[in-house]
This record gives C-alpha cells, sequence and structure tokens, in this order.
C-alpha cells in the first residue's frame, strides 16, 4: 500500500462525510461541486492554513507535527481506530530489528489452543494479522465454518465473508459484518503496509469480489470490539449471540474472539444443542470427516441433534420464542 496516496485519499473521504451543519459552520445554500466540507473549510476547524491543508491532503505528511495531526483528527471527528490509522500513514514506524516477517503466518501458543479447547460451551476463534483464523475450538468450528478443512490461504475471515458462499446465509447482516472486515483489513495495512501476504489477499478479493471492491474504496476504519449478531444456522437455525473481543498479553497481533448468548433465551438452548452435537461429532483436520457448518444442511448427519433436542423438549431450528429478547 502507497502510504502517500492512502494519506490523501483517506483525509478526502472523511471530509466529505461532514456537513457545514454538522461542524456548526454556515450553509449558505451554495451547491458544492464535492460532497462535505470544502478544503478550507477544514482548515479553519482544524486551525491551520488552506495550503498546509491542502499539502497534507496531497499526500506530504513527513513534516506534519502531531498537535497538527490531532487537531485535523478532532475536525474530521475521528474514531479512535481512524486516529490510529491516520497517525500510522502519515508517520510510518521504522522497521523494527528482529521484527517477525509481515508476511510469516502467525502461530498459537499451545497453552492458548488448550484454553481454547477447554471452553466447550463457548464457540471461539483467534484472529492474527490480516484477519487470519490462526486458531479455534470445536464449537467454533461448528458455529462459524469448518476451518479445519480449509487450505491456509482461505483460513482468513475476509475470505471467508466475500468468497465463501455459505458466508452470506450465515450472517444476517452481512453488509454489516463485510463493512466490519474490510474496515479492519484497512487498520492492518496501515500497520504493516509492507506484507505482502496482505497485499496478494487485497488483490485476490479486489479480482474476485465487487462488494469488496465497493467497500474498500470507502476508506472506513474499524477496529474488532464487541456487539451482537443474527446467524443462520445450518443445522440448529436462527442464533442471537454477543460476541467480546480480548486481546491476549504478550501476543501481537491476535485477538481471541468469543461467542455467547443471553441465558435463558432460544438462542442459549441452541446453542447448548450445538455443543452437545460438536462434543460427538468428528472435526476434519485431525483424521475426521468435516464438521456440519461447513456442509451442506441436507449432508449434515442431524441425529444427535435431534435426540438432544428430544431430550430438551425443544427442536434445533431457533424458531422465536417469548424467551428470545426482542430485537
Amino acid at each position: 500500500m502507497d502510504q502517500r496516496t492512502e494519506l490523501s485519499e483517506f483525509l478526502r473521504s472523511r471530509r466529505a462525510r461532514l456537513r457545514p451543519e454538522d461542524v456548526g459552520l454556515p450553509d449558505h445554500g451554495t451547491r458544492r461541486r464535492v460532497p462535505g466540507l470544502r478544503r478550507e473549510e477544514l482548515a479553519q476547524l482544524a486551525g491551520v492554513s488552506t495550503a498546509y491543508y491542502i499539502r497534507l491532503e496531497q499526500g506530504h505528511g513527513e513534516s506534519v507535527s502531531t498537535a497538527v495531526l490531532d487537531s485535523i483528527a478532532r475536525a474530521l471527528r475521528l474514531t479512535t481506530a481512524e486516529r490510529e490509522h491516520l497517525q500510522r500513514i502519515t508517520k510510518p514506524a521504522r522497521r523494527r530489528t528482529g521484527r517477525p516477517a509481515a508476511g510469516r503466518r502467525q502461530q498459537i501458543r499451545p497453552a492458548l489452543q488448550q484454553l481454547l479447547d477447554a471452553m466447550e460451551s463457548v464457540p471461539a476463534y483467534v484472529l492474527g494479522r490480516r484477519l487470519d483464523i490462526v486458531g479455534w475450538n470445536r464449537l467454533g468450528n461448528a458455529l462459524l465454518g469448518d476451518f479445519s478443512a480449509m487450505p491456509a490461504e482461505q483460513c482468513n475471515m475476509a475470505w471467508h465473508v466475500f468468497l465463501d458462499p455459505a458466508a452470506r446465509e450465515l450472517y444476517d447482516d452481512w453488509e454489516g459484518k463485510a463493512a466490519d472486515v474490510v474496515g479492519i483489513l484497512r487498520l492492518d495495512a496501515g500497520r504493516d503496509p509492507d506484507d505482502p501476504r496482505l497485499a496478494s489477499l487485497i488483490g485476490e478479493l479486489s479480482l474476485k469480489s465487487g462488494d469488496f471492491r465497493r467497500l474498500w474504496a470507502a476508506h472506513d476504519i474499524r477496529d474488532k470490539g464487541h456487539g451482537s449478531k443474527e446467524l443462520h444456522h445450518p443445522v440448529v437455525g436462527r442464533l442471537t449471540l454477543r460476541y467480546e473481543t480480548l486481546r491476549p498479553a504478550g501476543e501481537p497481533g491476535l485477538v481471541l474472539v468469543t461467542y455467547h448468548a443471553e441465558p435463558g433465551t432460544t438462542s442459549a438452548e441452541s446453542l447448548r444443542l450445538l455443543a452437545s452435537w460438536a462434543a460427538t461429532a468428528p472435526v476434519a483436520g485431525r483424521g475426521e470427516p468435516a464438521g456440519p457448518a461447513g456442509a451442506e444442511t441436507g449432508a449434515v448427519d442431524r441425529a444427535p441433534v435431534d435426540r438432544a433436542a428430544g431430550a430438551a423438549g425443544a427442536g434445533p431450528t431457533g424458531r422465536e420464542s417469548s424467551s428470545e429478547p426482542p430485537r
């Protein structure tokens, strides 16, 4: 990624989001040739000269001070993740001696994998740089996809979301999930602009997915956080799950993502049924057949889930009930 081009396009895209009334400036009703604030208006808000800001927006950020960047970030109303991105693309950090090769696929410590395996009732997975999926547990594999059976280059959340047809069926708000993924990739690109594997991934997604090209051109920045997801699982049906993001100490670039359901809801019961299935189902990639989430619905052996559902007095379809919180 060319840092100068990225700086120029990022600043323009953020300026285009703002209208004069958003920032307390008068709008005299004159027709604007471009959307958003004019350069001179942004410069006025940031307390710098128009010429200075124009030079920065042209990609010349070598001598800009941190104080000026902070003023511009406030004027543009940047989020914390966007501020980090602006700092990185304006003043790229020097490569540190002994830094692991940017293109190398990360691995997780055996103890962290053991922790994942011990979380038998919590779907969990670990993301590395460029959204590589570098670790997971059995229930995470059953919920989101058969990571164990994927080639290494496809075991990546961005590849899964944009190039795996099953992802569009899995995520109820696929557009929101896709926007999050692209925003996180943008943040990663600012951190490691010379990463050849990231460049290759972005190139493949741009070539094969019009949706990715559209979202990438928006220059939005996101960071992994917490929230909720609506899923349509091929075995247990509809699920409303909360997700949390944890960052293991001493593991730069790795994040642990967990899912859970609100106690007493239909989703909690469906997740328990899926955990029951996953506890006895074979796992691909360990010398055994694939799990349910990566297979066609009709091809999945649902007998363990159906028997568990009968014992619990509930079916695995994930239909709404009075115990599910309102949406």
